[in-house]
C-alpha cells in the first residue's frame, strides 16, 4: 500500500507540490494527470525517496519512507521518463548489477522471463549504443521488476515504444496490478489511462483537484455527459475547456 499525507515539496520559494495526500491498495492503478508543471514528477520523485519532501509523510509497504528508507526502497520501483543506462554494461550485465545491489541470488532464473516478456532477450549481449530508444526503456523497466517489487511508480511508461509495445506493457502494467501490487502511473496519453487505471488523481499547480476511482471522478466533471471520456474530463477539472 501507498499512503501519502500532507505531502509537501519546495524548490527554494516555488511550491511544486502543496499538501497532497491520498492512498494506492493493492491491486490499484492510479492515473497521476495533471497538465505540464503541475507537479507529477516531483510527487514521483519524492514517493521513491529520489529527492526529499519538505512535509508530510510516506508510508511504502509499511516502512515510513523517511525513518526507514530503505525499507520502503526495497519494496518499490521507480521507471522514470528518460531510461537512464551505463554505456559500457551490456543487457544481461545491467540485469547482473542489479541482481547484486538487491542481494539477488541466481537472479538469472527472475532475469529470463523478464527478458523475454519485454522482447528483448535476443539482445542480452547488446550495449545501450546498441538499443533503441523502446529497448532502453524495456531494459530499465526489467532491471526495476527484478526484485519483484509491490510498489511501482511509471513516469511516463510508454514513450518510445511501438504500438504492440504499448499494448504488451499495459497488459504487463494490469497483471501486476492483479497480482496485487499498487501501481501510480503518470502519462499524458490519457486515452490509454482509461485501459489501464482503476483511479485517477488530477494535479493542478501542485493542488489536488480531484481524486477517487475512475468512475467516480468522471461523474464528478462530466456535467450528465455519460460519453466523457478521461481527457474530456481533465479539459473540465483543469479549465482547458469552458464546457
Amino acid at each position: 500500500m501507498i499512503e501519502v499525507q500532507d505531502l509537501t515539496k519546495r524548490y527554494g520559494d516555488f511550491t511544486a507540490v502543496k499538501s497532497l495526500s491520498f492512498t494506492v491498495r493493492p491491486g490499484e492503478v492510479l492515473g497521476l494527470v495533471g497538465p505540464n508543471g503541475a507537479g507529477k514528477t516531483s510527487t514521483l520523485r519524492c514517493l521513491s525517496g529520489i529527492i526529499p519532501t519538505n512535509g508530510g509523510a510516506v508510508v511504502i509497504g509499511g516502512c515510513d519512507l523517511a525513518r526507514d528508507p530503505v525499507g520502503a526502497k526495497r519494496q518499490l520501483a521507480f521507471f522514470p521518463d528518460e531510461p537512464r543506462l551505463f554505456d559500457y554494461l551490456t543487457v544481461r550485465q545491467h540485469l547482473a548489477f542489479v541482481a547484486r545491489i538487491y542481494g539477488i541470488g541466481g537472479h538469472e532464473a527472475a532475469a529470463r522471463p523478464l527478458l523475454e516478456e519485454f522482447e528483448i532477450a535476443d539482445k542480452a549481449d547488446s550495449l545501450p549504443a546498441q538499443l533503441s530508444r523502446g529497448m532502453k526503456q524495456k531494459l530499465v523497466i526489467a532491471c526495476g521488476l527484478l526484485h519483484s517489487p509491490r510498489i511501482l511508480f511509471f513516469d511516463e511508461p510508454l514513450t518510445g515504444l511501438d504500438p504492440l509495445g504499448i499494448r504488451r506493457m499495459k497488459d504487463s502494467i494490469v497483471r501486476r496490478a492483479r497480482e496485487g501490487a499498487a501501481i501510480v502511473l503518470s502519462s499524458h496519453l490519457l486515452h490509454l489511462l482509461e485501459e489501464v487505471c482503476s483511479h485517477v488523481l488530477i494535479l493542478k499547480q501542485g493542488e489536488k483537484i480531484a481524486d477517487g476511482t475512475l468512475a467516480e471522478v468522471v461523474s464528478r466533471f462530466s456535467g450528465g455527459d455519460a460519453n466523457a471520456n478521461l481527457e474530456e474530463i481533465f479539459l473540465r477539472a483543469t479549465g482547458g475547456s469552458e464546457t
